[in-house]
C-alpha cells in the first residue's frame, strides 16, 4: 500500500512538471505569456480536466511559497533607504487606491441587490491584487526596476500591510461577534506589530554574522539551506502572527539588501522561486470549479465584468488625479484589474464569520480566478494597442569560455571609442551587449560582440570576467550600470572596474557601489567645448587652459566631499558662500592678471 501511495505521489509530480513544460513554451510562442500557460495547464490536469488531482487547494498552499520567494528577491533589490524613499507611494498612493477601490467595488455588490456587509466584504477581497501575477508580468515586461514598476510594487506592499486590519474588520462584521472577539483581534494586531519589530531586529543584528560564519565553512549547500531557512522562517513568523508570509519574506529581503551576500542569496533562491511560482499558477488553474460557473454563469460573468471594469476605472482615475501620465495610468489599471490570492483567505474568514454561505464563496472564488485568467489576455491586448517591438535573439551567440584582457560591457558609441586605443596597443577584448539588433549590426563591421546581460553572474563568467585584467561598464542605462557594478564587485572584487556615468548623482552611486574609476559621459566633451568657447570669445590660450584646469580642481574637490560626506555635503558646498563659480572666477582673475603682466613684460622687452 505504501509503495502504491509513493508511486501515486510521484505520478502527480511528473504530471505537474509535464503540464508546465508542455504548456508554457507553447503559450509563450503564440504570445500569450507563461502565466496563462500555467493556468491553462492547471485546468487541463485538474478535477475538471483529466482529473489527476482532486484537491487543488493543497497544491496552492504549497505553491504559495513561490510567491514568498518572489517577494524575498524583490526585497533584496530594495535597500532600506530606497524603501524609505517609497513611503509616499506606499502610504499615499497605496492607501488612496485601496480605500477608493473598496468604496467603488462595494457599490458594485449593492447594484446587484446584495446587502451592505456582504457587498463590502466581496468588494474588499477583489481589491487585493494578485501579487504573483503582477510581479510575474512586471518581470516578463522588464519594468520591475522602473519608476512605474516601483509604484505598482508600493501599492502591493500597502495591500499586504492591510491584511490584518481587514481580517479584523471581517471578524467584527460577522454574526455573533462579541466584545471578547474584538479584544482578541486587537491582541492579534499587537502580536503582528511585535513580530515585525522582532524580525527587523533579528535581521539587523543576526543574519549577517550568521552568513559570515557559514561562508567561512566553505560549504555551498549549507549557504543554500541557510537562504531557504531565512526565507521560510521569516514567512512562518509572519504567518503565525497573523500577517502574510509574503510580507515576512519581503522584510527579510530588505534587511539583507545591503549584505555582502545579497547576490549569492538571490542566485540560491532563484531556482526554487521559479518552480514554486509556476506551481502556484498551476494550482489556481486547477481550482476553477466549472460546475459552479455553469450553474451561475450569468452572475459570475456580470461580477467579473463589473468588478474588473470598476477597479480599472478607479485605478486609472486615482493615478491621473495624482499626476501620473495617461500611458502609465492605463497600464497600471490593466495590470492590477484582477482580484488576488488573498481574497481566498478573506472569503474563507467571511464564511467562518457567517457573512457568506458556501455557495456565495464558490461564486466569488470563481470570479477571482477568472479575473486572474483574463489579466494576461488584457495585458496582451493593451500591448497590441501600444505596440513595442521586442528584439529578436534568434541567431545570436551567447558568450562561452571567452577570454580577453579587457571585458567591455556595452559596446555602443562610448564603448567603441574606448576600445580603439586598447586594440591599438594589442589588448584582446571580450565584448557583450544586450541590444540584439546592435549585436547583429556589429558583426557586419568585423566586431565579435556576444549577446548577454552584464548583470548576470553566469554571463560574466562565460565572458571571461574572472580572468580579465579590467572590466569596463559602458552601458547607457543608469540602473543597469549600477546593478552591473554591484554584481561585478561582489563576484570579482579584485578585478579593476571602470564605469561610464550618466551624471553626477549616478557617478556618486557608482563610487559607492565600488567602482575603481568612473567618468561622466559628457564631462570631457563639455570641458573641451567650454575651453574652445573661451578662445572664440578672445581669451588667451593660457587663460582658457587655466580656467578649465581650475574648474577641474573645484569639481574634483566637490566630488570628493560628496563621496565622503554624502550628497548633502556637496549641496551645502554649492549653496554656501563659496560658490564654485566664485572660486573659479577668483582663480581666473589671478590667471588673467598674470597673463596681462606677462604680456606687458614682453611688449616692454620688444620696445627696448
Amino acid at each position: 500500500m505504501a509503495a502504491e501511495a509513493n508511486a501515486n505521489d510521484l505520478t502527480q509530480v511528473v504530471v505537474l512538471l509535464a503540464a508546465g513544460v508542455a504548456a508554457v513554451p507553447i503559450f509563450k510562442k503564440i504570445g500569450l505569456g507563461s502565466v496563462l500557460g500555467y493556468l491553462a495547464a492547471g485546468l487541463v490536469v485538474g478535477p475538471f480536466g483529466f482529473g489527476f488531482f482532486a484537491d487543488p487547494q493543497a497544491i496552492i498552499h504549497v505553491a504559495e511559497l513561490g510567491v514568498v520567494m518572489f517577494l524575498f528577491i524583490i526585497g533584496l533589490e530594495m535597500q532600506p533607504s530606497r524603501l524609505w524613499g517609497m513611503r509616499k507611494d506606499i502610504f499615499g498612493l497605496g492607501a488612496v487606491q485601496v480605500i477608493g477601490a473598496i468604496a467603488a467595488l462595494t457599490c458594485i455588490g449593492l447594484s446587484f441587490g446584495f446587502p451592505l456587509i456582504p457587498s463590502f466584504v466581496a468588494g474588499t477581497g477583489f481589491v487585493m491584487t494578485s501579487t504573483a501575477i503582477v510581479m510575474q508580468m512586471l518581470q516578463e515586461r522588464g519594468t520591475m526596476s522602473t519608476l512605474k514598476g516601483q509604484r505598482i510594487i508600493a501599492i502591493l506592499l500597502f495591500e499586504d500591510l492591510a491584511i490584518v486590519p481587514l481580517l479584523a474588520i471581517v471578524a467584527l462584521l460577522g454574526t455573533g461577534a462579541s466584545a471578547a472577539d474584538a479584544s482578541d483581534r486587537w491582541i492579534s494586531v499587537g502580536i503582528a506589530i511585535g513580530a515585525v519589530v522582532a524580525l527587523v531586529l533579528a535581521g539587523r543584528y543576526l543574519l549577517n554574522p550568521l552568513f559570515r560564519v557559514l561562508a567561512s565553512s566553505g560549504a555551498r549547500e549549507v549557504m543554500t539551506a541557510a537562504a531557504l531557512l531565512v526565507v521560510l522562517g521569516s514567512a512562518l513568523a509572519m504567518q503565525v502572527s497573523g500577517l502574510s508570509m509574503a510580507m515576512g519574506a519581503f522584510l527579510a529581503g530588505v534587511l539583507l539588501s545591503e549584505s555582502a551576500f545579497r547576490h549569492q542569496l538571490e542566485a540560491d533562491i532563484e531556482p526554487f522561486r521559479g518552480i514554486l511560482l509556476g506551481l502556484f499558477f498551476l494550482g489556481v488553474g486547477m481550482a476553477i470549479d466549472l460546475s459552479v460557473i455553469a450553474a451561475n454563469w450569468q452572475l459570475v460573468a456580470a461580477s467579473v465584468v463589473g468588478y474588473m471594469v470598476a477597479k480599472m476605472l478607479l485605478i486609472y482615475v486615482v493615478a491621473r488625479l495624482l499626476g501620473t501620465c495617461h500611458a502609465e495610468s492605463l497600464e497600471r489599471a490593466v495590470l492590477m484589474a484582477q482580484g488576488g490570492e488573498f481574497a481566498f483567505v478573506l472569503y474563507a474568514a467571511a464564511v467562518s464569520a457567517g457573512i457568506f454561505d458556501a455557495q456565495s464563496n464558490a461564486i466569488l472564488t470563481a470570479t477571482i480566478i477568472i479575473s486572474m485568467i483574463l489579466t494576461p489576455l488584457m495585458v496582451i491586448a493593451h500591448d497590441r494597442l501600444v505596440p513595442k517591438k521586442a528584439p529578436s535573439t534568434e541567431g545570436l551567440t551567447l558568450p562561452e569560455n571567452v577570454e580577453g584582457t579587457v571585458l567591455i560591457i556595452g559596446f555602443g558609441r562610448f564603448g567603441q571609442i574606448v576600445s580603439q586605443p586598447l586594440l591599438a596597443r594589442g589588448y584582446t577584448l571580450s565584448l557583450i551587449d544586450r541590444d540584439a539588433e546592435f549585436v547583429r549590426d556589429a558583426s557586419e563591421f568585423g566586431f565579435k560582440v556576444y549577446y548577454g546581460d552584464g548583470a548576470r553572474i553566469d554571463i560574466l563568467h562565460a565572458a571571461g570576467a574572472g580572468t580579465a585584467k579590467a572590466i569596463l561598464i559602458c552601458v547607457d542605462d543608469k540602473e543597469a550600470a549600477l546593478k552591473i557594478a554591484e554584481v561585478v564587485k561582489g563576484e570579482f572584487p579584485l578585478v579593476p572596474l571602470l564605469a561610464r556615468a550618466f551624471d553626477r548623482g549616478h557617478a556618486l552611486d557608482l563610487v559607492h557601489a565600488g567602482v575603481d574609476f568612473q567618468i561622466r559621459e559628457t564631462f570631457e566633451s563639455a570641458v573641451a567645448f567650454s575651453r574652445e568657447t573661451l578662445k572664440a570669445l578672445g581669451e588667451d590660450d593660457d587663460v582658457a587652459e587655466d580656467v578649465v584646469e581650475d574648474f577641474r580642481d573645484v569639481d574634483r574637490e566637490r566630488f570628493a566631499m560628496e563621496t565622503v560626506g554624502g550628497i548633502y555635503a556637496g549641496r551645502q558646498l554649492i549653496r554656501g558662500n563659496a560658490q564654485p563659480a566664485d572660486i573659479i572666477a577668483a582663480r581666473t582673475g589671478r590667471a588673467r592678471a598674470a597673463a596681462e603682466e606677462e604680456r606687458h613684460r614682453r611688449e616692454e622687452e620688444q620696445e627696448s
